[in-house]
């Protein structure tokens, strides 16, 4: 029985989970970091606790400063939401360890697809098409033009870890591989903690269909058809 929920995130994603929480009366808790202090999902939460300084690599993604909080308020388990910490397998692993439900797929899934590099050597090796990209260790600047020659133009640069968007950018020519790559780098760091990139060839006007399947420990599980999110 879940009675209390500490949401690890902050803005849109955290109200949303604040407010199906009250509607099935489970109490919430917030973080924030010293940016967010006045912030609207600190002001709905039933408690908020403080996390660290205003960059997000000194709060949100700090994986001992959310279980402490998720300690000191009595919480049964911690929501991740997206972005920042959700795909992060240590994270889940902590929680598993400090006895918290972790709200999400299991520590051994996320570290399969979690990481985009992962992800695509996995469903490489079970026979799904994937496009022409790299995502090797070597992250070198010397490295990722040798690969993005080979790859061809236009691609995209993304961020190895975490999702919606963050960490991205399309490279039409060579020129504009290295300002690329370091803003993506850069913007990857604060939003997941980590650097790390892959190239992949970009497709223009491209259609995203999602088809969402949700499971849990007891082997139910359910998919909700196909979604559309071009």
């Amino acid at each position: 029985m879940i009675n209390t929920i500490l949401i690890a995130n902050r803005g849109e994603i955290a109200c949303r989970v604040i407010r199906t929480c009250r509607r099935l009366g489970i109490r919430t808790v917030a973080i924030y970091s010293d940016a967010d202090t006045h912030a609207r999902h600190v002001r709905m939460a039933d408690e908020a606790i403080h996390v660290g300084p205003s960059p997000s690599s000194e709060s949100y993604l700090v994986i001992d400063a959310v279980i402490g909080a998720a300690r000191r308020s009595g919480a049964d388990a911690i929501h991740p939401g997206f972005g920042f910490l959700a795909e992060n397998s240590d994270f889940a692993q902590a929680c598993a360890d400090a006895g918290l439900v972790f709200i999400g797929p299991t520590p051994a899934a996320i570290a399969a697809m979690g990481n985009k590099h992962a992800a695509r050597d996995l469903v490489a090796r079970v026979g799904v098409p994937i496009l022409p990209g790299y995502g090797g260790a070597d992250q070198s600047e010397d490295r990722l033009q040798r690969e993005a020659e080979h790859i061809g133009w236009p691609l995209m640069v993304k961020a190895a870890a975490g999702g919606g968007g963050k960490g991205m950018r399309l490279v039409p020519r060579l020129a504009d591989l290295h300002d690329a790559c370091v803003t993506a780098r850069r913007e990857a760091q604060q939003a997941f903690g980590s650097d790390e990139l892959i190239l992949e060839r970009a497709l223009i006007a491209p259609r995203h269909i999602e088809f969402q399947i949700f499971g849990d420990q007891h082997g139910n599980l359910i998919h909700l058809g196909e979604r559309e999110c071009s």
